[in-house]
């Protein structure tokens, strides 16, 4: 599903543009499933599961968020079984994996900017990377509107941000930008610098992160405990499979 070129540029520069995969019908369905669940949820938005009770996490200031969307409808199927993501996962952790988490993240406008940071506790020697994370465009990334940003080749660094700017909040002067219109998909290895940028305009930044391990790691949420009947009634073999359920 990904051509040697595409494997090639992952590998070398820590991220990969897969180019539109929603459709734009699709990304307007979503949009609306998402409304709709922020709208039911209220201050438990975001909140994540253990011990069979929500955990409420102090909210990320300025940016709306969703978790568990796999077990919140059909919709979300699509975004941790698509086989072109999964070929981009497994260029980058290797066949054993599964998903570690499903979540959305809506930059809210004047917010959104994160530091420069790596999705694991420290740097990694000899590209056994252990994580690698997918965004999903639900609009399209500008320059203004707080898109990703990646410093490339940072995944085979052995300093993390931290230890090498003065503040990692500062643009960094290798660092690009997901800039590309809605429907697009993006694989970064989680090893290489990233971060959110300020959303200078007048509307939310929306986007879908499904998020991946390698098998042996405990996920962000323990799918075996929390997926539920109708979920498993639905996700066939593969789904089963990349969920670790």
């Amino acid at each position: 599903m990904l051509t040697q070129e595409e494997v090639t540029f992952l590998d070398e520069n820590g991220y990969l543009n897969l180019g539109q995969l929603l459709s734009t019908e699709q990304v307007q369905k979503i949009n609306q499933r998402l409304e709709e669940l922020m709208t039911q949820e209220g201050e438990n938005a975001g909140a994540e599961l253990a011990d069979s009770k929500y955990i409420r996490h102090p909210k990320e200031e300025g940016a709306d968020r969703l978790a568990d969307l796999v077990n919140k409808g059909e919709i979300f199927d699509i975004f941790y079984t698509h086989p072109r993501v999964l070929a981009g996962i497994e260029a980058v952790l290797g066949q054993s994996f599964k998903l570690s988490s499903l979540n959305y993240r809506a930059a809210k406008p004047s917010k959104g900017l994160q530091k420069l940071h790596v999705d694991w506790k420290n740097a990694v020697s000899e590209g056994v990377f252990k994580v690698c994370n997918s965004i999903w465009l639900l609009d399209d990334f500008t320059e203004n509107n707080g898109s990703t940003r990646i410093v490339p080749k940072t995944h085979r660094s052995s300093v993390l941000p931290e230890e090498v700017m003065t503040d990692p909040n500062d643009k960094h002067p290798d660092e690009i930008r997901i800039i590309a219109p809605a429907g697009s998909v993006f694989i970064f290895n989680s090893h290489v610098w990233h971060g959110g940028t300020t959303n200078y305009t007048n509307r939310d930044r929306r986007s879908i992160h499904s998020y991946f391990c390698t098998r042996e790691q405990p996920q962000q949420i323990d799918q075996k405990r929390y997926i539920t009947e109708k979920t498993l009634s639905r996700i066939g073999a593969l789904g089963k499979y990349i969920l670790d359920v």
